[in-house]
C-alpha cells in the first residue's frame, strides 16, 4: 500500500477490492451474475391505494382445483370469451364513472369500438382523433375489454374521440397482420383527419404495436401521425434488458433462465418472423426511428418492460426524436389502466396532456 494514501482511502480501497472479488466469484464466463435472494420492501413513496393493490398481487393465492386438461392446444377463442365476460362489469363501471358513449363501427374494414365523451368532443379536438390499441400479448383481449382500461379515461379527460381497434392476433394470424390492420384503419381516418391530428397509443402488446405500426406506415409511405404513445412496452419485440429478469422476482414470480431464449408470450403471433427486423423491432433501426413522431413512453420500476422502454427512449433521442419517458416507482405492468389508484390516474393525465400538446388542432 502506498505510504501517501490516507487510512480512510486505504480502507475504502480494500472494501472495493474485496467487493470486486466477491462479485467476480458470482459471475460466470458468459457474464451472468448470480444474485442471492434479498428483501424488497414496498416503495415508501407509493400511494396507499397502490400499496394495497401491490400487496394483493403479492399475497399467496390458494392453488386452483385440479381439473382434467383437454388434449391439444388451448382453446384461444374460449379463453378470449372468458376474458371479455370478466371485463363486462369493469367496462360498464368505467363508462358510468367517466361519462362516455361506446359505439361499434367498422373503419377501413377493421372492427372498432369508438369512444366519445357524453358531453361532447372539445372544439379544439374536432379535427383530432386517437387510435387505441389493446394489450393481450397479441393473442388475447379485444377493444371492448383490455382496450377500454386506458381508452375510456383518456377520451374523457381530453374530450376527444378514441377509436379502439380489434386487430388480428395469433395463433390464427401472424405478423404483420396487426400492423396491416392498423394501417387500414389509419388510411380510412386520413380521409377525415389530417395526419398531424391523429395520435396512436396502446399498452403492453398494444404499445409495441404502436411502434410496429409506425414503422409499417413508413414502409407503406403513409404520412407520419402527429404523436404516438408506447405504454408499458418498448419498440422491441424481444422486450430485452435487465428488467426482464429481475422484475419477475419482485412480483413473486420465477425469472426466466438467461441461458435459454426467453419465453415469448407473443410467440403464437410472432411465428417465424425475425425479431431483429425493423418492422418487428423498430428499436434496431436508427433510420426508422428517425422518422418517428413525438413519442411518449410510460413504465414502472416493477414492470418487466422497463428496460425496453428506457432503451427505446434512449434510441429515439439519439435519432433526434422528441421522446418523453415517465417512470413510476413500484408500478407494475399495465398500471396505466388502473383508474382506482392515483398512479394510474396520473399516468392517464400524462397521456392526455401529451397528445393535447402534440396533435395539431
Amino acid at each position: 500500500m502506498s505510504k501517501g494514501i490516507s487510512a480512510l482511502a486505504a480502507a475504502i480501497l480494500i472494501s472495493i477490492t474485496a467487493h470486486a472479488e466477491t462479485v467476480t466469484e458470482k459471475v460466470d464466463a458468459n457474464g451472468i451474475l448470480q444474485v442471492p435472494a434479498f428483501q424488497q420492501p414496498v416503495p415508501e413513496r407509493m400511494s396507499p391505494e397502490a400499496k394495497a393493490a401491490l400487496l394483493e398481487m403479492l399475497r399467496p393465492k390458494p392453488p386452483a382445483p385440479a381439473t382434467a386438461q383437454p388434449d391439444g392446444p388451448p382453446d384461444v377463442v374460449k379463453g378470449r370469451e372468458q376474458i371479455r365476460a370478466r371485463y363486462v362489469p369493469i367496462v360498464k363501471k368505467l363508462q358510468e364513472q367517466f361519462g362516455v358513449d361506446l359505439k361499434e363501427e367498422t373503419i377501413g374494414g377493421i372492427h372498432a369500438v369508438v369512444v366519445t365523451p357524453k358531453d361532447g368532443i372539445a372544439p379544439r379536438n374536432r379535427h383530432r382523433v386517437l387510435i387505441g390499441l389493446h394489450g393481450g400479448a397479441f393473442v388475447a383481449g379485444d377493444a371492448i375489454n383490455f382496450g377500454m382500461m386506458d381508452v375510456i379515461p383518456v377520451a374523457a379527460k381530453l374530450k376527444i374521440k378514441v377509436v379502439a381497434l380489434d386487430y388480428r392476433m395469433g395463433p390464427e394470424h401472424h405478423f404483420p397482420a396487426a400492423s396491416e390492420d392498423v394501417a387500414a384503419a389509419y388510411k380510412a381516418l386520413l380521409k377525415t383527419y389530417p395526419a398531424q391530428g391523429i395520435g396512436m397509443y396502446g399498452c403492453s402488446a398494444g404499445g409495441l404495436l404502436a411502434a410496429q405500426a409506425t414503422a409499417w406506415f413508413q414502409k407503406e409511405k403513409l404520412p407520419r401521425p402527429g404523436a404516438i404513445g408506447i405504454l408499458c412496452a418498448g419498440a422491441d419485440a424481444k422486450w430485452a434488458g435487465d428488467s426482464l429478469f429481475f422484475v419477475p422476482g419482485l412480483l413473486g414470480n420465477t425469472p426466466p433462465d438467461p441461458r435459454k431464449p426467453p419465453h415469448y408470450d407473443e410467440a403464437p403471433y410472432y411465428g417465424t418472423a425475425d425479431l431483429n427486423s425493423p418492422l418487428m423491432s423498430p428499436i434496431v433501426s436508427p433510420e426508422v426511428l428517425k422518422a418517428f413522431p413525438p413519442t411518449l413512453l410510460i413504465t414502472g420500476t416493477r414492470s418487466d418492460e422497463m428496460s425496453a422502454a428506457v432503451n427505446t427512449q434512449r434510441e429515439l433521442v439519439k435519432a433526434g426524436v422528441e421522446a418523453d419517458l415517465h417512470v413510476w416507482d413500484g408500478m407494475w405492468h399495465a398500471f396505466v389502466g388502473r383508474s382506482d389508484i392515483p398512479e394510474g390516474r396520473e399516468a392517464q393525465d400524462v397521456i392526455a396532456k401529451f397528445f393535447d400538446k402534440h396533435l395539431k388542432p
